[in-house]
């Protein structure tokens, strides 16, 4: 959804999608889609640097129990669902701007015990945070000089996810661990929907949608920085 409204269809005509737009439209699009990106990842890096001296407390309440991490998700998970209802509002600016806030804020509670397990160790999380940047840079530069539409992987990630999902809930109601391969079929995953979700800013997101896109790729950046991070923080372990 866009930013404009029925009436402005209405005397103005359809809000164009970037790809039908003019080249300037286009690309200020595109600037502005990455420019929210960014900024959410430096609120979301700020906001770990503030809980950090809470991550004790967080741990204890989030980790509990046997059920207490499947809670935390699936409250994530609800979150997640009106934060992107509402990045994706067509009437209100400062809706979309509150389900961006509200997701990046998610993700930073949710990311606490990983980031406080990852500086128990020299540069994992650096380490980790250089490998999401250059395979995200190395994705986004395939999408933007192929031009190449990967909207035909929705179905398989959502296949995907769900299978995934459905691995996390069952290792934590019956205590297994998911190892090594899960995380870097999840890297694969996340790389997915990477391509999937760069191919949408320049094919099939309409002008003024830029607060919804850069949610979405957030999301996708998100998913590769937890797994990679799990996959560095145990090859520090062994």
């Amino acid at each position: 959804m866009s930013q404009f409204n029925a009436h402005d269809e209405m005397t103005m005509g359809p809000v164009p999608f970037a790809h039908d737009a003019d080249v300037q439209t286009r690309a200020n699009f595109i600037t502005k889609t990455y420019v929210h990106l960014l900024g959410a990842v430096l609120v979301f890096v700020g906001l770990e640097f503030l809980l950090y001296p809470l991550a004790g407390s967080l741990m204890g309440t989030m980790l509990s129990g046997t059920y207490s991490w499947l809670i935390v998700l699936g409250m994530f998970m609800l979150v997640s669902w009106v934060a992107r209802s509402w990045a994706d509002s067509a009437t209100s600016v400062p809706l979309q701007y509150a389900g961006l806030s509200l997701y990046v804020v998610a993700q930073a509670i949710i990311f606490v015990p990983l980031i406080y397990i990852g500086l128990q160790f020299n540069g994992v999380i650096e380490t980790a945070a250089l490998i999401t940047v250059l395979l995200f840079f190395g994705l986004t530069f395939v999408v933007f000089l192929t031009r190449k539409d990967f909207s035909f992987l929705r179905g398989i990630l959502i296949f995907a996810g769900i299978a995934a999902l459905g691995l996390i809930v069952c290792s934590i109601i019956f205590g297994f661990s998911l190892g090594l391969v899960f995380s870097v079929v999840m890297v694969s995953l996340a790389c997915g929907y990477i391509l999937y979700d760069t191919s949408n800013v320049l094919h099939h997101y309409r002008i003024g949608q830029h607060v919804a896109a850069a949610l979405a790729l957030f999301a996708s950046v998100a998913l590769l920085f937890w797994y990679v991070l799990r996959i560095v923080i145990g090859m520090n372990r062994d």
